[in-house]
């Protein structure tokens, strides 16, 4: 199993803040389907200010460009980052087109 970390903004206002977390409160059915088939087998999302903090551990046929030829091919997938993305802000380190960024581990602390 792998863990990725992923950080991503939201736009700064309290009440688009808020809608974001009510979404992730009640996650629809089929936009959990479509995580669990793409090999992801934990995911977290972590707030503070309006920064996100994404966690994913995923199994070993995992990749970005699978999960993103899946979405693109699901409507219902597509509605939902429709939404999301009137709500989310790019980090300004962030490639054009991308959302979440992949961060970098630094430390680790070990048994």
């Amino acid at each position: 199993m792998k863990r990725y970390c992923l950080a991503l903004d939201l736009v700064d206002d309290p009440e688009i803040i808020e809608q974001y977390k009510l979404h992730h409160q009640k996650v629809p059915g089929l936009i959990e389907k479509s995580i669990r088939e793409a090999g992801i087998k934990v995911m977290e999302i972590y707030l503070t200010g309006n920064r996100l903090f994404m966690i994913m551990e995923v199994n070993d046929d995992f990749s970005f460009e699978k999960k993103g030829k899946m979405d693109a091919a699901n409507e219902g997938v597509q509605k939902w980052e429709q939404m999301m993305d009137q709500l989310q802000k790019a980090l300004p380190w962030a490639k054009p087109g991308e959302k979440w960024v992949l961060m970098d581990k630094i430390f680790s602390l070990k048994k």
